[in-house]
């Protein structure tokens, strides 16, 4: 399909607490399309996306957006009923992933390593874990560790289960792994370098995924190579358990005994000067340019 005779739409904003990263992520993406002489237009998505998509005759669709209303399925059922192609995955596997209790139980299904969590209904008030603190406590909907805490005790668990509660209904509690953190990128059924996260403050939070200079990257990974296949082996593995397409970043932690626990599955990741997916990708050759365009080749209708 010659894309550069179709009329492209880049989804970004929406309605999500990751609104601004999306924003970023978007008005990156744009600005290549536009200087590789693509017809491409900013689509910033409100209750009036589907108004807005016709109106400007959108014949592609690139998703830029993060976060719930945007990489959760939703707009990706919208553009299946409007028959428009878009990038990254289909409307069942970006629910799943956006979902982290839901993408545990399938990793679990396949027999996949996930940290052990519990999880229930922002109003329950009894909390009785089956496994010993430090914990992590998690909206069960949401990206860019927005809601997430890392509690030593029960006397910061409440705190934690009522920030998490301002993000999502379902609340996830997960055993907390001591280790390395790592991630996975995968552009089209190919996997990228892995990289290994330091942030200087001892936790990869918001600010130090979005703050230049607070967090180190490792890239590659110093791993033995054994690890690194074992690693890449199940984010495939995920990948195609959730039945992802496109582009997409799997996060894991390796604990002390050097085994690799899956956290979560992202299936719009972020193409920000910071973002890991670009860096991993440039680490092979891959230009931002040519990612961005790798991705929208990709475009297709899922059902």
């Amino acid at each position: 399909m010659d894309l550069r005779s179709k009329k492209i739409g880049v989804l970004m904003g929406g309605k999500s607490p990751e609104r601004e990263i999306s924003l970023k992520t978007g008005g990156a993406i744009l600005r290549v399309l536009l200087e590789k002489q693509y017809n491409a237009v900013g689509i910033v998505v409100t209750k009036e996306i589907a108004t807005r998509l016709i109106e400007e005759s959108i014949e592609v669709a690139f998703i830029a957006l993060h976060g719930p209303l945007g990489e959760d399925g939703t707009v990706q059922g919208l553009l299946e009923i409007l028959e428009i192609p878009y990038t990254g995955s289909g409307p069942l596997a970006s629910a799943i992933a956006m979902n982290k209790i839901v993408t545990k139980k399938i990793l679990s299904y396949h027999n996949l390593p996930t940290p052990a969590f519990v999880s229930f209904e922002r109003q329950r008030k009894d909390i009785n874990l089956p496994f010993s603190y430090p914990v992590v406590v998690k909206p069960a909907e949401g990206g860019s560790t927005i809601g997430v805490s890392i509690v030593k005790d029960k006397q910061q668990l409440k705190e934690a289960v009522e920030k998490a509660s301002l993000y999502s209904k379902k609340i996830l509690i997960e055993k907390f792994i001591n280790g390395k953190e790592i991630t996975l990128g995968i552009l089209n059924g190919r996997p990228l370098p892995l990289i290994e996260i330091v942030p200087r403050k001892g936790f990869y939070d918001f600010h130090s995924k979005y703050t230049k200079g607070e967090t180190e990257y490792i890239l590659p990974a110093v791993l033995d190579e054994d690890i690194s296949k074992e690693i890449t082996t199940l984010g495939l593995a995920a990948y195609d358990a959730i039945g992802c397409e496109g582009a997409v970043r799997i996060d894991f932690m390796l604990d002390q005994d050097q085994k690799p626990h899956i956290l979560e599955v992202n299936t719009v990741p972020g193409m920000t000067e910071t973002s890991l997916l670009p860096m991993a990708a440039r680490y092979v050759g891959i230009e931002f340019s040519k990612l961005v365009e790798g991705i929208l080749q990709g475009a297709s209708l899922k059902k």
